[in-house]
Order: C-alpha cells, then sequence, then structure tokens
C-alpha cells in the first residue's frame, strides 16, 4: 500500500478492514449489518467511516441471529449481496440458521468473520475456536485470509471472488459466502478514520438463457413454489400465454391474474388433479403433501424452470431442466375447468368460514391479504400462517410482493427478516406470523435507537401455543394425552408487556372492523397487532376444510 493512500499509518489490522470495506463497497454492497465485538473491532471502524462517507448504509444489532435474519430480508428485498459482520466465537455460530436459510432460498449474504490468528488455536486461547468451515457446504466460497502486510494486496481479488459468488454471476445460483478474517493486535485506530482507500468496481455479463419449447399438452399447469418477484412475473406470463392453470404457493408471487388457482391444493387430489399430465415447476414448492405426491407421480411429465446450478426434484422425477420454455396456447377448455371448480369451492369456503366463530387462521389470512396491493409487501411465518394464506382468495392484477423463509422452513427469524425486508427495499412490511414465530424472534424488535428505521407491521395470530401440530399426524385423537407439552406448548407471555419492554407499538384487535381499520392505515416504525385465536377446534376444521374438495 502506497503511503500516500487514505489510513498508511493505521495498524495493519484496521488498513485491512479498510481496503475490504472499500472494495465491497466499490462492488456495490450498499448495506452491512454489524454486531459489536472486539475482535472485528477494525472492521466495525472501517464500516463506520464507510458509512459516514455515504458509501454504504450501517445496521447495528447486538443478537448475531437477529442480525443474520435482518440481513437476509435485505437481501430478500433488494436482490443485491448484503455483508453481516461478527466477531470470533459463538458469534459466529449464531448465524448459521440465516445461512442455511440463504443457501437453500438463494439469498446472496457475505459474511466476514474476525478471527484470532492461527497460531492461537487451540491453545485454550478466549473466544478462539475453528471458524474456517463452519458453514461446511452451505456456503459457495469460503475463504480465509491473516491480515497482514502480504494480504492487503490479495483483499481485492478476495472481496470481487466473494460477490460474484454470492450474486451467483458465475454458478448462476446466488447464495452466501465466507470470509474468516484474522485480525491481530492492535485492533483499533491509532487515528480517525476519515477516509477509505479506492476500490475496483465489477464489470460482468450473463449469458443468454436457455429455452426449450414443449409440445401441446391439455394436461399442464404452472406450478410455483416459494420464488422471487421476478421468477413469478415470469410464471404468471407464462401460464396465462398458454392458457393454462397457475397453481402458486403465496411466496411464489404469482398468485395473481386469470390463470391463478386459489384452492389448488384441495383440488390436485381430485379428479382434475388426476388429470394433470404435465408439471412446468418454478421456485421451491415444499408448503403441501398434495404438491409433494403430484412431484413424485410417475404418470407426470415434470419439467423444472432454474436458472442456476440447483432445481427442485424431491421425487426425482424431473425429466427436463431448462433456464425457459414455451407452450403452444390450447383451446382454454382445461384452464375454464379449474376456474369453475375453483370458483365454486372458494364459495363453499367462503360459507364455511363465514360461519366459523371470528377470528380463526384462514380467515385472518384472507383478511390480511385482502388489505393489500401492488405497492405492498407481505411476510408470512413459515408455518401455519403461510398455508392459511395458501387458502385466501387470489389477487387480481394488483398483487403485493410476498416472502417467507421457505428455503428450509423454519420459523427463526421472521421478526429480523421482516425489519431487513423494509430496510432493503425502503417500503413498509406487513407480517403475519404465529404467536411461537413471533416469540421465537422476539429479539428482532431490539434495535437501537439511531439505526435506520424499519416500518414493519407485525400481525401475530396468538392462539398461545403450536396450532399446525393439531392438523398433522401428532394431533390425532389417540395421541391427545402428551400433546400439549410435547406440541401444543401453551405460553403466558403478554405481548404487549413484551412490546413495551421494546419501546413498540402495540395493538390488541377485538373484532373485524378494528383489524380492517388498522390494516388500512399507513405503516410507520414498529408495531405489533395481536389478534387473540382459539386453536382448540383446528384439526376439526382443518378435516372440514379438506371435506369442501370434489
Amino acid at each position: 500500500m502506497s503511503a500516500v493512500e487514505p489510513g498508511s499509518e493505521q495498524p495493519v489490522s484496521v488498513r485491512a478492514a479498510m481496503v475490504l470495506v472499500a472494495e465491497l463497497a466499490a462492488l456495490g454492497v450498499r448495506e452491512v449489518v454489524l454486531s459489536p465485538g472486539s475482535r472485528n473491532a477494525p472492521l466495525a471502524y472501517a464500516v463506520e467511516a464507510a458509512d459516514r462517507a455515504g458509501l454504504l448504509r450501517l445496521h447495528v444489532r447486538v443478537d448475531e441471529r437477529s442480525a443474520g435474519f435482518t440481513a437476509l430480508g435485505m437481501a430478500r428485498g433488494s436482490g443485491a449481496p448484503v455483508v453481516l459482520v461478527t466477531t470470533s466465537g459463538t458469534a459466529v455460530a449464531n448465524l448459521h440458521p440465516a445461512v442455511l436459510e440463504a443457501d437453500h432460498a438463494q439469498v446472496p449474504l457475505v459474511v466476514v468473520s474476525a478471527d484470532r490468528p492461527a497460531a492461537m488455536l487451540d491453545t485454550g486461547a478466549n473466544q478462539t475456536t475453528r471458524q474456517v468451515g463452519l458453514f461446511a457446504e452451505s456456503v459457495r466460497v469460503a475463504a480465509r485470509l491473516a491480515a497482514d502486510e502480504r494480504s492487503l494486496d490479495a483483499l481485492p481479488a478476495v472481496a470481487r471472488r466473494l460477490v460474484l459468488a454470492a450474486r451467483g454471476d458465475l454458478s448462476r445460483t446466488p447464495g452466501p459466502v465466507h470470509l474468516n478474517l484474522e485480525l491481530d493486535d492492535p485492533l483499533t485506530p491509532t487515528a480517525p478514520l476519515d477516509a477509505l482507500p479506492a476500490g475496483h468496481p465489477l464489470r460482468t455479463t450473463s449469458a443468454a438463457p436457455a429455452s426449450i419449447t414443449l409440445p401441446a399438452d391439455d394436461g399442464t399447469v404452472v406450478l410455483v413454489g416459494d420464488a422471487t418477484p421476478a421468477a413469478g412475473a415470469a410464471a404468471r406470463r407464462l401460464a396465462e400465454e398458454a392458457g393454462v392453470p397457475l397453481l402458486s404457493e403465496p411466496s411464489g408471487n404469482a398468485r395473481s391474474g386469470p390463470s391463478a388457482v386459489a384452492g389448488y391444493r384441495l383440488l390436485l387430489d381430485g379428479p382434475l388433479g388426476r388429470g394433470i399430465t404435465r408439471v412446468v415447476c418454478v421456485g421451491h414448492p415444499t408448503l403441501s403433501r398434495p404438491v409433494t405426491r403430484l412431484l413424485s407421480r410417475r404418470d407426470v411429465e415434470l419439467v423444472v424452470l432454474s436458472d442456476g446450478s440447483r432445481w427442485v426434484d424431491p421425487g426425482h422425477r424431473a425429466s427436463s431442466v431448462a433456464q425457459a420454455v414455451s407452450i403452444p396456447a390450447g383451446d382454454g377448455s382445461w384452464l375454464d375447468r379449474w376456474r369453475t371448480a375453483d370458483r365454486e369451492l372458494g364459495a363453499r369456503l367462503a360459507d364455511l368460514l363465514a360461519a366459523e366463530p371470528w377470528p380463526n387462521g384462514p380467515a385472518l389470512a384472507a383478511a390480511v391479504a385482502g388489505s393489500l396491493g401492488a405497492a405492498d409487501i407481505w411476510l408470512l411465518g413459515s408455518s401455519q400462517s403461510v398455508r392459511d394464506a395458501d387458502l385466501a382468495p387470489v389477487w387480481g392484477a394488483s398483487a403485493p410482493q410476498v416472502h417467507a423463509n421457505r428455503g428450509l422452513a423454519g420459523i427463526d427469524g421472521t421478526v429480523s427478516t421482516a425489519v431487513g425486508l423494509s430496510l432493503g427495499t425502503g417500503r413498509g412490511v406487513t407480517a403475519l406470523v404465529g404467536d411461537l414465530t413471533f416469540l421465537h424472534d422476539a429479539n428482532g424488535l431490539l434495535i437501537g435507537p439511531d439505526e435506520p428505521r424499519a416500518d414493519v407491521r407485525v400481525v401475530v395470530a396468538n392462539d398461545r401455543g403450536g396450532a399446525i401440530f393439531a392438523t398433522l399426524e401428532q394431533g390425532r385423537p389417540e395421541l391427545a394425552a402428551p400433546f400439549e407439552r410435547l406440541f401444543g406448548t401453551p405460553h403466558r407471555v403478554d405481548l404487549r408487556a413484551l412490546a413495551a419492554a421494546h419501546g413498540v407499538k402495540h395493538r390488541p384487535v377485538r373484532d373485524q372492523d378494528e383489524l380492517t381499520d388498522l390494516l388500512s392505515r399507513r405503516i410507520t416504525g414498529l408495531e405489533v397487532v395481536e389478534v387473540a385465536l382459539d386453536r382448540s377446534g383446528r384439526r376439526d376444521l382443518d378435516a372440514r376444510i379438506r371435506a369442501l374438495a370434489p
């Protein structure tokens, strides 16, 4: 490094951090989530300097797991890599849930973990463990580098490789990457960091997508699992141009328009479902067992759309994998049959739910869905909430952007993901979660007063336990004795007090009109909307809903 370059008088650990942060900013990184620590102090100072210079935006979170999901939400919302910076030891391990979700959901994250020098391994030194390889095969690239004089020249190339891999420019499979940076004392600047060295912008090109043309087939459906808004929009165009049914999970971002079928999962095991001969699969469909059975059928041709090196084929039945397909338009009779059945099923479902005591899970999800439009963002909890939303009516031309952490379908980090989505898009986010999902990430509400503000409305369906297990095998009457303790997991947490402890607004909802009024208001800051539900009849309700299927 030249003596005239900014920071040349600083300790080498600080200079290395300055070079790395400058390069990441030059490569297009605009958001960094930092969890405080001692070993990552050089990185903290460098990121703060970049924030002051307007090169990127810094977000500080004291809980690393919440930090991970905040970054995940920002990367989901923006589509651009977000950097996570942690200190050494267990701090790094707390990022693992978010890294796993980012891996399976193909979300670009750049994890930079600070570490002690390699010579301190296996010596019993404080906060020192084997961080290299901690995320194993969950990251696209895992690099290690000692912050010394020789590494200063290597850091720009390392940063480029990390960002390229995270974006999926080379593999076409975006996802998390990991740099473990060994930092030795001294860890603090000897003078204020007033400037960073110049970085090197990255220029890349993308290959044109490969496409195949499928022959006409009257039994074709387009099935969309968890997918990006762009992939969902492409799936919708494909279905509408071909005139075939569009079966989309809520987070498939294709649950709208004239081809969309709201009650598809209730129709798949009936005569219409049995008439399917070809599935064009987009995204990551894992939400319901009827879909899993469909993807495993031997009498169905499965064509998977993927622009990367990974695709979904849990039944090992895929006959083709392509980046794009075209399907000749049919006469529309196949789609008309699905539309008719869906319309009749929707009317029966609406009547059933109207006769139920309010609120109940499906009715609550439908109410939230109905309040949202094209300018809105909806995040769904990955357990019962997203399944309830899967029964809601489809939108017309104006549908919100919908997200859920369905890469691995865990409930952890959902509040933090919502905060990250808001920060990454600059828009308000409505989240619909169960009480256990909310409590699992209550630390997502812990945001310092000087941090960038997120606008998030968290609607909590509070049935004081785990409703989803009542609808599964564990909820069978003959297994009732240990159910509450093992699976229902009841609690007595006062959500109003919990929100107040974090300085967050809490709004209880007593009736449907009150909910409608709350949902119509502009989202400003963080707020918790609590809707109390009774889960005692949930298994019976689900059985009666399934019985509506023709």
